[in-house]
C-alpha cells in the first residue's frame, strides 16, 4: 500500500475509511496531491476525477443524494474552493451529507502575497454545520483528529456539509510504504429521534376538526408507508397536497396544487382554508399556496421533520423532532375520523379541474405547455427523473408523472446552476435509468457537468430550448423592450447540438407538433449510449398559453 508521508492526510483518509466515508471526488490540483495520494492509491475507495470544482461538488451532491450518505469533495487551496459554495448551500438547505475537504497553505503563508492562496478558514461559515480547521504538526495531532471525527460525525448525524481545511507545507507529493499514524474513530450517534410529545392536546385538536390539511414539500422516495398513505386518503376531513417532488402518490391526493387553487376567487379560498395545517417534507415549490396559507392561515400549523421546521406561513405552532413515519405510527392510531365534506368537495374540484385540463391539451398550439404534456404522458416506468429549477419544476407540478418514476429536484436553493452535474452524479450511483430534463439556460449554464468520465450509457437529456428564459414572460411587467430580451430573457441561438458531439451524446432534434411523440418514444428506447433529445419551441407563445391554461380551467 502506498500512502502520502503526510500524517495529517494519512489522519484524514484513515478516519473517512473507518467512517464508511468511500465515495471521493477529487478535483486536480498540486496542494491536495497528499490527499489524492491517499485515496487514489486505496483499493476501498470510490474516486472520481471531475477538473471543474463546482460541477464536481454538484456531482458528488447527486451522489450522496442516492447513497444517503456522505461523499467527500476534494481539492487544492485558494479560489477552487470557492466554486464549492452552491453545491454547499443547497446541500445546507437541502440536507444532503458533503464533506468539503480543502488543501491550504500553511497558515504562515496566508496574506503575505504567496500565489493561489486565501482566507479559507470558515469560508463557508454562514452555510455549513461545522468547520474544521486543522493545524499542520504531530504537536497538534489530538487537536486534528479530534476536529476531523466532529466534522464527519456531524455529516453522518445531520445530513448536511462540513468543510475540513488541512493545511499543507512542501513536499507534497513525497510517499511511504508505512501507515504513520492510527487516528482515534469517534463513531457517529444513533440520530433516530424517538417522539417524545404528549400528543394527546395535539390529537383532541385533530379529531375535533373537520378540515385539515396535509401539505408535502420535497421527499425522497419510500418516505411514508403505504398504510399511512392509505390512511390519510380515506379521512373525509382530510386534504392532502402533494407536490412532483413529494414522490407520494394516491387517487385521493391533490398532486397538481396550482391547477387546483389558482383559480379560485376569495369565496373559495375561505371554503378551502384549513383549521388544521400539517406539514411534511422540505421546500415546497408552489407560491400560490403559500400566498394562499399567508392570507387564510390556518389555526395551528404543525411540522414534522426529525432536524428542523421553517415558520413558511407564519403560524407555525409546534415543531414534532422526529422521522415522519415515527411520527404517523404514534399519532395515526389515536385519531378518529370526523364526518366532513371537506375532501369530498375539493376532490370534485379536482376531477373538474383534470376534465378541463384534458381538453386544454387537445386544442392548444406547439408550445412549451405542449411539450411538457407529451413527455409526462410518455415517460417510461421505473425511472429516476431528475428536474432543473425554473419553468421545469414549475411546469412538472402541473402533469400526472407516473407513480413509479422517483423524482429530485435542486430545491434547497431553487438555482439553475448544477441542475445537470447533479443529475449526472445521481446517475452513477443510481440502479434506475436516469431522465434528466431540463430548459436551454440551465442546460447550457451548467455545460461543463458533461465534462465526466462516468455517465452510463441509459442516461437521458431532454433540454426545452426556447432561446432564453421564457418563464420570465410569465412574471407581470413589460416584456416588449431590448431591456427585457437582453437582461431577463438573454436571447440566444445556441444549440446543445456541437455539445453532444464534443461529449459523445447521440443527438437527436424535435421542432414541431409532429415530431413529437414518435422521436420521443425512438428516445427512450434507445440505450446504447448517453442522449440527448433538443426540442425547440417558439419563445413568443408559451406565456400566452400557460395563462390561458389558467383562464380555461376554471
Amino acid at each position: 500500500m502506498i500512502f502520502s508521508d503526510k500524517i495529517l492526510s494519512q489522519t484524514l483518509v484513515q478516519l473517512c475509511l473507518n467512517k464508511g466515508v468511500n465515495h471521493i471526488v477529487i478535483s486536480p490540483g498540486s496542494r491536495n496531491a497528499p490527499l489524492t495520494i491517499g485515496f487514489g492509491n486505496h483499493p476501498k475507495f470510490k474516486c472520481f476525477s471531475i477538473v471543474d470544482e463546482r460541477c464536481a461538488a454538484f456531482f458528488a451532491l447527486g451522489m450522496a443524494q442516492q447513497l444517503k450518505k456522505p461523499v467527500a469533495v476534494v481539492c487544492t487551496s485558494g479560489s477552487a474552493l470557492l466554486n464549492y459554495y452552491p453545491a454547499i448551500a443547497e446541500a445546507f438547505y437541502s440536507d444532503i451529507p458533503l464533506i468539503i475537504i480543502a488543501a491550504d497553505r500553511p497558515a504562515d503563508r496566508i496574506d503575505i502575497g504567496d500565489g493561489q492562496t486565501i482566507r479559507q478558514q470558515n469560508v463557508f461559515e454562514n452555510h455549513i454545520l461545522y468547520s474544521a480547521n486543522c493545524i499542520e504538526g504531530e504537536d497538534f495531532q489530538i487537536k486534528n483528529e479530534t476536529e476531523i471525527n466532529v466534522a464527519i460525525n456531524t455529516a453522518i448525524e445531520l445530513n448536511g456539509p462540513v468543510h475540513i481545511n488541512l493545511p499543507l507545507s512542501e513536499p507534497l507529493y513525497n510517499t511511504t510504504e508505512t501507515q504513520l499514524v492510527w487516528p482515534q474513530n469517534v463513531p457517529p450517534r444513533n440520530t433516530d429521534l424517538t417522539l417524545e410529545e404528549n400528543l394527546a392536546p395535539f390529537i383532541n385538536q385533530w379529531n375535533n376538526s373537520k378540515k385539515k390539511m396535509i401539505l408535502v414539500g420535497v421527499l425522497p422516495p419510500n418516505s411514508v408507508e403505504q398504510r399511512f398513505v392509505k390512511q390519510l386518503a380515506t379521512d373525509e376531513s382530510v386534504l392532502v397536497l402533494t407536490e412532483t417532488t413529494s414522490n407520494l402518490h394516491n387517487l385521493n391526493f391533490i398532486s397538481a396544487i396550482d391547477q387546483l387553487i389558482t383559480p379560485l376567487t376569495e369565496t373559495d379560498f375561505k371554503e378551502l382554508q384549513p383549521e388544521i395545517l400539517l406539514t411534511f417534507g422540505g421546500m415546497v415549490i408552489s407560491k400560490r399556496i403559500k400566498a394562499f396559507l399567508r392570507s387564510f392561515p390556518p389555526k395551528a400549523h404543525w411540522h414534522v421533520d426529525a432536524k428542523k421546521a421553517f415558520d413558511t406561513y407564519f403560524v407555525l405552532e409546534h415543531h414534532f423532532k422526529t422521522p415522519i413515519d415515527n411520527f404517523l405510527v404514534e399519532f395515526l392510531p389515536k385519531t378518529i375520523s370526523v364526518q366532513s365534506d371537506y375532501q369530498k368537495q375539493w376532490l370534485a374540484v379536482k376531477q373538474h379541474r383534470l376534465q378541463r385540463h384534458k381538453t386544454f391539451e387537445s386544442e392548444i398550439p406547439y408550445s412549451d405547455f405542449m411539450v411538457f404534456c407529451d413527455i409526462f404522458h410518455n415517460l417510461p416506468q421505473h425511472i429516476q427523473l431528475q428536474l432543473s429549477n425554473s419553468a421545469t419544476i414549475r411546469y412538472a407540478q402541473l402533469f400526472e408523472i407516473p407513480p413509479s418514476a422517483q423524482v429530485y429536484c435542486n430545491r434547497g436553493t431553487s438555482g439553475i446552476d448544477g441542475s445537470t452535474s447533479t443529475a449526472i452524479g445521481a446517475a452513477v450511483t443510481s440502479k434506475l435509468p436516469t431522465v434528466f430534463l431540463t430548459g436551454d439556460l440551465s442546460f447550457f449554464y451548467d455545460s461543463n457537468a458533461l465534462w465526466n468520465n462516468y455517465i452510463p450509457q441509459n442516461f437521458k437529456i431532454i433540454v426545452i430550448n426556447n432561446g432564453g428564459g421564457g418563464i420570465f414572460r410569465i412574471l407581470p411587467g413589460e416584456k416588449d423592450t431590448q431591456l427585457f430580451d437582453t437582461y431577463f430573457e438573454t436571447k440566444h441561438n445556441l444549440s446543445a447540438k456541437q455539445l453532444s458531439e464534443m461529449y459523445n451524446f447521440n443527438y437527436d432534434t424535435i421542432e414541431n407538433k409532429e415530431e413529437l411523440e414518435g422521436k420521443l418514444t425512438a428516445f427512450f428506447s434507445k440505450n446504447e449510449a448517453p442522449a440527448l433529445l433538443e426540442i425547440f419551441t417558439p419563445s413568443t407563445v408559451n406565456d400566452k398559453v400557460l395563462l390561458d391554461y389558467f383562464k380555461f380551467i376554471l
